[in-house]
């Protein structure tokens, strides 16, 4: 279907269809001749992004018959750059790389971002700030299910929320398994983190989240390759310069140890978990049933939730 339209446009260049294809009807705006498919046309009542014909006709395509919806809101995956990837280590998963894709989602009135949709349509969220630096535990035990800042985001953090975003949040394992420092191999990692679960509704990113949010897979994919974080924090959207911040996951070979992303792009552990404080951004879970109304996911016009 996609290249008769094409050839179509581009043997009579007849006009440009601005509705999507339901029930066999094809919704027409106007009809135009073009000399080229290079014609930049006026998109501002279409409310398309592109004014190259071709462009256009392409982006039509994959808004009416996309690869993969997020909330009901078609989205394209991508396989180089910055946006969604079909993630290669978790069956029906997809997740976000690149410096700054198309991921901002308004939760609990704020800015957030997407890490991942999994395979039953659940999508994953993260603060795209921090709420400020805290302990990641105060005892020296690195077990999140009695960890502190465990206790601090499912009580007062919780409670601090809407009533709406609560209602939009959904209990769901989270991955808390202990990983060693030295790691080069990032599969074997995930099945780490993943061989311990805490069931609930708030927590944080994994540090296999963080790398797997880097778009530069050659230089950046494993613990060790991230020490290369002058070129790995140009293309991670999880990156920032303003402060460090806590992961979920512990050192499996070093007590009272878990890791944290510091201010210049690697990851580190962040030893004495008890009394070191480092900044946190919440990760939550929302519902399949969620819909992403309105938005185009950037940071000026975040994706809004139903």
């Amino acid at each position: 279907m996609k290249m008769k339209i094409k050839q179509f446009f581009s043997k009579n260049l007849v006009g440009f269809l601005i509705g999507c294809f339901v029930c066999g009807i094809i919704s027409v705006y106007a009809v135009t001749y073009f000399p080229s498919m290079d014609t930049l046309y006026d998109n501002s009542k279409s409310g398309m992004q592109s004014t190259n014909v071709q462009d256009a006709i392409d982006e039509l395509y994959n808004s009416c018959f996309p690869s993969f919806t997020i909330g009901g809101k078609p989205v394209k995956p991508v396989t180089s750059g910055d946006g969604l990837y079909e993630d290669e280590y978790e069956d029906g998963k997809y997740t976000y790389k690149g410096a700054n894709p198309n991921n901002y989602i308004k939760f609990n009135n704020e800015l957030w971002r997407i890490i991942s949709v999994d395979s039953d349509g659940i999508i994953k969220i993260m603060r795209a700030q921090s709420i400020g630096d805290q302990s990641w535990e105060r005892s020296e035990s690195k077990e999140w299910a009695t960890a502190s800042l465990n206790t601090y985001f499912n009580g007062t953090y919780y409670n601090s929320l809407t009533s709406t975003a609560k209602s939009q949040i959904v209990s769901r394992d989270f991955s808390v398994g202990k990983i060693p420092r030295t790691n080069n191999d990032l599969n074997n990692q995930i099945n780490l983190e993943n061989s311990a679960k805490w069931n609930g509704k708030i927590a944080l990113p994994t540090a296999s989240e963080y790398l797997r949010a880097n778009s530069n897979k050659s230089a950046c994919e494993t613990m060790t390759l991230f020490n290369n974080n002058d070129i790995c924090k140009n293309t991670n959207l999880m990156f920032t310069s303003n402060y460090q911040w806590w992961t979920i996951t512990p050192r499996i070979d070093r007590s009272n140890t878990a890791y944290r992303i510091n201010s210049d792009g690697h990851i580190s552990d962040g030893a004495n978990i008890a009394t070191n404080r480092y900044d946190i951004r919440p990760a939550i879970y929302i519902s399949s049933r969620t819909k992403l109304i309105s938005g185009t996911g950037t940071q000026s016009n975040p994706y809004t939730i139903e």
